[in-house]
């Protein structure tokens, strides 16, 4: 028998790295294994949700063998319910949440418990036909208060939801409930392997009691530990609530939403080889964030052109160059693997990292300083002899340059030059993202939303190389001595994926 498996978000927002692990090991696994999306709340559901999970299993490179919808189930549900109530295994509760909440601590029986099945299917009929009030009754299953297992103890089948839904529209008054219906679709499809995360283990007793009260065939379910990322929440809801008060999106780069890490520039295949490492584990245990960052570099490493930018610009006027001076030096694109280049356009005035220079030269210090000499990369030997301060801040450098290349001096920095005299090199906005929370674990914080690293964006603006400007959005460049970034949506944004190392 060959195996199948499913990977079945439910559409009630977007994607994260664990569900990224969910797919690798559903995928991975099965011989077959089918999309589901797991519609069963109209209120929170979406089509942009929709649309989002489809894309991005596409992007992790994912090819499901059937795409389908629990909505694609609703009638049989709906008939399997009736046939519960006719075993006397469901009944019609008319306790609000709150007192359903508050019964089930306390072990405590519905009043409506035993009331007679003739009496469930008309009550239930009056939920079909939009006839029950939102909140005033739902389908319960009799399940055993005697359990010690607290998803034993009556769990909701079916609750009155007035909401139009995203496929069905408002054709039904009534949803299943996830406990009700996972199971019996897993059945209903075929699946042979249900496999999800650890925090649905105690859900176990309760998958296997409706199916055994239905007579349908029981898949083998499996699980694997819910991944946990240091300094990052992978709760949706608590996503959900960075959202709406503290990042710009879903797709906001510090977020390991597959979205923000597809803007920030991670490599699909980097994601897809944590997963493959992280394994499917039942042990508990934290993941660092730069072990998936050790995959990023490896695959940026491979694949990412260079090219030289300056974020904190410091302007150097070359003084032995003339005005109209004006020359292209040739770049490499990947040095030390291709022959392919590009031209950099080199002028008497270019600029520098502000880092790049100190008043006073120290020892181990490869930069530029008075009096010392260092190589502009791809063009000329430069030697420092003044610089002008304004407000104790250096705003301009004077150098001069040893056209015959005759000296070698040790250090080499990158720059950006004016494309002709007296233009200004193209500007760049470059957005430098750190760690999203101060704390390691902030689920454990008290207040987990005042962890959060108000410092975790940081914008600059400096200049670029002309050609930068055509690149297409998702570009990804690794910017020589800086680190590697992406082309954003919008033009001359780059969004730094991570550093040249750990």
């Amino acid at each position: 028998m060959s195996v199948v498996t499913r990977f079945p978000p439910e559409p009630n927002g977007y994607l994260h790295l664990g569900h990224a692990k969910a797919m690798y090991i559903n995928f991975t696994t099965g011989a077959e294994c089918y999309l589901r999306l797991d519609d069963t709340n109209p209120e929170a559901e979406k089509e942009e949700f929709v649309d989002h999970i489809l894309d991005n299993v596409r992007w992790l490179g994912w090819t499901p063998s059937k795409v389908t919808y629990c909505s694609d189930y609703f009638d049989e549900l709906l008939h399997l319910a009736v046939k519960l109530i006719d075993k006397g295994l469901a009944y019609v509760d008319h306790q609000t949440p709150e007192e359903i909440r508050r019964t089930r601590e306390l072990r405590q029986a519905s009043p409506w418990r035993n009331r007679p099945a003739e009496e469930s299917r008309r009550l239930f009929h009056d939920m079909r036909r939009g006839k029950v009030q939102e909140g005033s009754a739902t389908l319960r299953m009799k399940m055993s208060f005697d359990s010690s297992v607290g998803c034993m103890l009556d769990l909701v089948a079916y609750r009155v939801k007035n909401a139009v839904h995203p496929r069905t529209g408002s054709r039904y008054s009534i949803y299943p409930s996830y406990d009700y219906a996972h199971c019996i679709v897993d059945s209903l499809e075929g699946i042979t392997h249900s496999i999800c995360s650890l925090e649905f283990e105690s859900r176990k007793a309760s998958y296997y009691w409706l199916l055994d009260a239905l007579e349908l065939r029981k898949p083998v379910v499996s699980e694997f530990c819910r991944l946990c990322v240091d300094h990052n929440v992978l709760s949706k809801r608590k996503l959900a609530r960075l959202v709406s008060e503290v990042v710009n999106g879903w797709d906001d780069p510090r977020l390991l939403t597959l979205a923000g890490m597809r803007r920030r520039g991670v490599p699909p295949a980097a994601i897809n080889d944590l997963c493959k490492e992280l394994g499917m584990t039942r042990s508990e245990g934290r993941v660092p964030l730069h072990r998936l960052y050790h995959h990023v570099r490896a695959h940026l490493d491979a694949t990412s052109f260079r090219c030289m930018a300056v974020l904190r610009p410091l302007r150097v006027v070359i003084t032995n160059m003339p005005d109209n001076h004006q020359e292209v030096v040739q770049a490499s694109l990947f040095p030390g693997r291709t022959l392919e280049k590009y031209g950099v356009p080199l002028t008497r005035v270019l600029y520098i990292e502000r880092s790049d220079f100190r008043t006073q030269d120290v020892k181990g210090f490869r930069g530029l300083a008075p009096g010392k000499t260092v190589m502009l990369r791809y063009a000329y030997p430069v030697t420092c002899h003044t610089f002008q301060e304004h407000n104790e801040q250096v705003e301009e450098v004077h150098v001069t340059y040893d056209v015959t290349k005759a000296s070698k001096p040790k250090g080499v920095i990158h720059w950006v030059a004016e494309p002709s005299p007296g233009q200004s090199p193209p500007s760049i906005e470059v957005r430098l993202y750190d760690e999203l929370f101060n704390s390691r674990e902030p689920e454990s914080c008290d207040d987990w939303l005042a962890d959060v690293n108000r410092s975790s964006l940081e914008v600059v603006h400096g200049f670029g190389p002309p050609f930068l400007a055509s690149r297409e959005p998702g570009s990804r460049i690794q910017l020589e001595r800086l680190g590697y970034f992406c082309v954003d949506t919008q033009q001359r944004v780059l969004n730094r994926t991570c550093g040249l190392r750990c």
